[in-house]
This record gives structure tokens, sequence and C-alpha cells, in this order.
């Protein structure tokens, strides 16, 4: 399974990635909103996991451009942003899921799970 991670905090990145590999996914890390639109866009994914918080083009954007252009990979945002405004407008952008910041490993993983069902 094929997983892209858009997160510009590159400690959180390497930990998602890491902890992903391990459990035998391939993982492409894109560090702002304007890769990672692009990315999802012209690559094959399985799962996104998104940050809203993003130089160069914010995750809702992004997430509103996959879903507009067809893009029905499933999305779970991790992000800080952590009000029942921001849930509700990551929710009704296209997002499968929302996840705040801080967060359990285990959590992201079995999120992550539960989409690819």
């Amino acid at each position: 399974m094929r997983v892209l991670v858009v997160e510009d905090n590159a400690e959180v990145a390497r930990q998602l990635k890491t902890t992903l590999e391990r459990e035998l996914f391939v993982v492409d890390v894109a560090g702002d909103g304007e890769k990672g639109w692009f990315m999802g866009d012209t690559e094959s994914y399985d799962a996104i996991i998104l940050d809203l918080g993003l130089p160069k083009l914010d995750g809702l954007t992004v997430l509103q451009r996959w879903r507009q252009g067809g893009n029905q990979v499933p999305v779970l945002i991790l992000t800080s942003i952590d009000t029942w405004r921001e849930k509700v407008a990551g929710l009704r952008a296209g997002a499968d899921d929302y996840l705040a910041k801080p967060f359990e490993l285990e959590e992201v993983l079995a999120r992550g799970e539960a989409l690819l069902r």
C-alpha cells in the first residue's frame, strides 16, 4: 500500500514515515501544499495524511482541489487546528477522518487501517 504524507513539520513527517514503513507501507512525503497537491494529483496513492497548516498552499485548498478533480483517495487530516469549526470544514471539504495533534502513532495507524477497509 502506498501512502502520501503532506506535512511541513520535518520531525512529524519523519515519525509518520518511519512508523508506516515499519508496517510495510510505501511512503512519500511532501513538505508543502503545492508539492503535496501535485503528488496527490499525479501519483497513485491508497491513502493520504494531510496537515492543514501548510506553506505555499493550505491543506483545505489542497483537499478541495483533489476532490474537485475527482481524486477520491481516503484522506486523514492530521493537524494542530483542533476546533469544531475546522473539523467540520475539513470533513465537508472531503476528508474521511480528522485527528488533532498531538497524537499517538498507534491511533494514526488504526485510523489509517480503517480508511483502507
